[in-house]
């Protein structure tokens, strides 16, 4: 079924699908998510963000009242695809080397998304706006949260020794995904492989604090 969206001056617009509304939701975000990408935020406006979806911009503003509302909505989505990877990475796995290579390769995962979301989560241009900042301190604190969770309970370390290293391999993992991305010289598994090996030989270090039991009697 067909639905004339009314224009501000009260002119009918060219005639859209009627969707439902967890669709058009989905369907606005995408043409949002491609515009911001493109041109920033700043620079985004909501008549073109209503152009690529195809809509009218009252219907546009009918599911998101503002610019930064729309932009938050598309950043709470990339933060949960990001913790949801992150969690299949540490509590799905047991066996801890392949615990880090997992959770190093969520980034370079996340970052080679051809939706190009990473750059909203990574490098936000809106990282002045108090909203921004706080989901992005929600996003670190929340991913060391989890892997010093995994340290602590592995080696035995404190809390605080297990959040830092955990703050580490996380700032490394960002920062080497988004470095591969601008410069892919060598394919994303083998990238992934090369910063996991690198992790695993630094955190496998430390001592179990349940080694093995033949290895305690080696001992």
């Amino acid at each position: 079924m067909a639905l004339a969206d009314i224009t501000t001056d009260g002119e009918l617009s060219a005639k859209v699908i009627r969707l439902p509304k967890a669709q058009r939701r989905e369907q606005l975000l995408d043409a949002a998510r491609a515009v911001f990408v493109e041109q920033g935020y700043h620079a985004a406006g909501m008549d073109e963000i209503a152009e690529r979806a195809g809509v009218s911009k009252p219907l546009l503003y009918q599911h998101f009242p503002s610019k930064l509302d729309l932009y938050l909505a598309i950043l709470d989505d990339g933060i949960a695809e990001l913790l949801v990877t992150s969690d299949l990475a540490l509590t799905n796995i047991t066996d801890n080397k392949m615990r880090v290579n997992a959770t190093v390769r969520s980034y370079f995962e996340f970052v080679d998304d051809p939706n190009d979301a990473y750059r909203l989560v990574f490098e936000s241009d809106l990282t002045n706006e108090p909203e921004v900042r706080e989901r992005m301190a929600h996003l670190d604190h929340e991913v060391i949260r989890r892997i010093a969770a995994v340290i602590k309970e592995d080696t035995g370390l404190s809390e605080g020794q297990a959040e830092l290293l955990a703050a580490g391999m996380h700032g490394m993992s960002q920062v080497a995904a988004t470095s591969w991305l601008r410069n892919p010289s060598i394919s994303r598994d083998e990238a992934a492989e090369l910063l996991s090996s690198l992790s695993w030989k630094g955190i496998s270090g430390f001592p179990l604090s349940h080694p093995p039991e033949n290895e305690s009697k080696e001992k």
